[in-house]
């Protein structure tokens, strides 16, 4: 009796020990050889700050060896004079004082990036416009007066030069290769504040539409980060974790003039042809194709009967230009350039600045359905050129008057013939008038607007509602392209999508 109770006292002990070995261990059971010297050895934290540590190194090594390149670029421009209003009851503003009073010399800065062992700097051109002085000053704190190589407006890029040698200049890497998500440094001079190194990412790359440059021609393919960016950067450079200079720090997103989460970088790929050019030549060879292009959407690319949205659509040709003496065509898709997809104008643009005049290229388009190649020998931009514009055919044509005007409810549209008068009023040879265009409807969404004149139809020309009729009639359930021109002369392209 004493030895069952005993080995039933045992039994009870045991099962204790063993479930609670399990509630300790979280249900799992111990693994031999467990001990205090594993501790820390598999602990996934550990791993975590060696990696974090890493990431860290790679930073200060790229600063370390970047920073030195970055330069501090101070400009002193002629500045404004003071002004007395004439209405303005100041009895002193008649003296010679006031009226010999010299203009006041403004001062800005910015940054730049050696780019030669010899003194060449690369910066923005909006550093150093309209400079009556440039100084540098190093990283090591010597100071030079430095000489203005020459400046791209299109690209915001100029290049100066300091009297110095055995200068160690930045590596240039290769922006084509970026990817949305890569860690950069921004190195410069924000707001006076010198050897300034802040880290992001690549937010996004080819980025334009921004007007950042108030030019027709102007080229906008931008790097898009959130490291910070602020007023002095400008100049400076954006670099990757292999210490590669990839872009140079041009602008900023801001509804307060500071950083407010993004900022952009012209692609070194870009500087480095311009930078050569206006080393060697004081101004950039740059070639042109000689078109006006926009980016094709959904609409027109069913109108015209691509299988997917892709390309740019050439909406008007330079007279004269390498691409209407080479064959190309208003209303014609451009898919590549040189093996490269482009869907967006300054994809090609971009391309286009790294080439100049005399080299050629090779163009994928898409026309009536067919696909086929052009090869462009580029030209030299004339200086007197504006806006490419469409150029005009007379022709004589017989209109149908038998439908005077029309409204089209399910795309929100009324068009009318045009009179004479009209005619010369738009400055146009043919057409309809868009005199209605509903809020909500397709047609607004298309960009279709009061005022305009409609001239083409899927590529064919039109003088009447009749013909436009005709041609919406046939494409209900689809897309028609349509050519429309404002009063001022400028023409583009516009898909839009018919109901059934």
């Amino acid at each position: 009796m004493k030895r069952s109770k005993f080995l039933a006292s045992l039994s009870l002990i045991l099962v204790g020990v063993v479930f609670g070995v399990v509630l300790v261990t979280g249900f799992n059971w111990v693994k031999p050889g467990f001990g205090i010297s594993q501790i820390g050895a598999s602990n996934p934290l550990v791993k975590a700050d060696q990696e974090a540590q890493k990431l860290s190194d790679a930073f200060i090594k790229v600063a370390e060896a970047v920073t030195p390149t970055v330069v501090y670029i101070e400009v002193k421009t002629e500045g404004q004079s003071i002004e007395i209003p004439e209405d303005h009851d100041f009895f002193f503003k008649d003296f010679p004082f006031f009226k010999d009073l010299p203009k006041r010399p403004q001062v800005g800065s910015g940054s730049g990036v050696i780019i030669s062992s010899n003194g060449y700097i690369v910066t923005n051109n909006h550093v150093v416009k309209d400079a009556k002085s440039i100084s540098v000053t190093l990283n090591d704190k010597r100071k030079f007066s430095a000489e203005l190589i020459g400046t791209d407006p299109l690209t915001d890029l100029a290049v100066i030069k300091i009297d110095a040698s055995n200068l160690t200049p930045a590596y240039l890497g290769n922006s084509d290769n970026l990817k949305v998500g890569q860690w950069v440094l921004a190195i410069g001079n924000p707001l006076g504040l010198t050897s300034t190194v802040t880290a992001g990412i690549i937010s996004a790359v080819g980025r334009g539409g921004l007007r950042l440059i108030q030019d027709s021609y102007g080229i906008e393919d931008f790097i898009q980060t959130d490291a910070a960016i602020n007023p002095g950067n400008s100049g400076g450079a954006l670099v990757d974790l292999n210490g590669a200079v990839i872009g140079i720090n041009t602008a900023i997103a801001s509804r307060t003039g500071f950083y407010q989460g993004y900022g952009f970088a012209i692609p070194i790929n870009i500087v480095k042809t311009v930078a050569k050019d206006l080393i060697d030549f004081g101004k950039v060879r740059r070639g042109y194709i000689g078109v006006q292009i926009r980016e094709v959407d959904n609409a027109t690319a069913k109108a015209v009967g691509l299988d997917k949205t892709m390309g740019v659509i050439v909406e008007g040709l330079v007279e004269g230009g390498a691409a209407k003496d080479a064959g190309i065509e208003e209303g014609d898709i451009i898919l590549s350039i040189d093996g490269k997809e482009v869907n967006k104008p300054n994809e090609l643009q971009s391309y286009v600045a790294s080439k100049h005049a005399g080299d050629k290229v090779k163009l994928k388009i898409f026309r009536n359905g067919k696909t086929f190649d052009k090869e462009i020998t580029l030209r030299p931009r004339k200086e007197d050129e504006s806006d490419a514009k469409p150029v005009k055919k007379k022709e004589e044509r017989k209109i149908d008057q038998s439908l005077e005007s029309k409204s089209y409810e399910n795309i929100g549209l009324t068009v009318k013939n045009l009179s004479s008068t009209e005619l010369k009023k738009y400055n146009v040879e043919n057409g309809i008038l868009i005199t209605k265009v509903e809020a909500i409807s397709p047609a607004f969404d298309a960009g279709l607007r009061e005022g305009l004149v409609i001239v083409e139809v899927n590529r064919k020309k039109i003088d009447s509602v009749k013909e436009f009729d005709n041609e919406i009639s046939k494409k209900k359930g689809s897309a028609i392209l349509m050519r429309v021109r404002d009063a001022q002369g400028n023409a583009r392209f516009v898909g839009l999508e018919i109901p059934k």
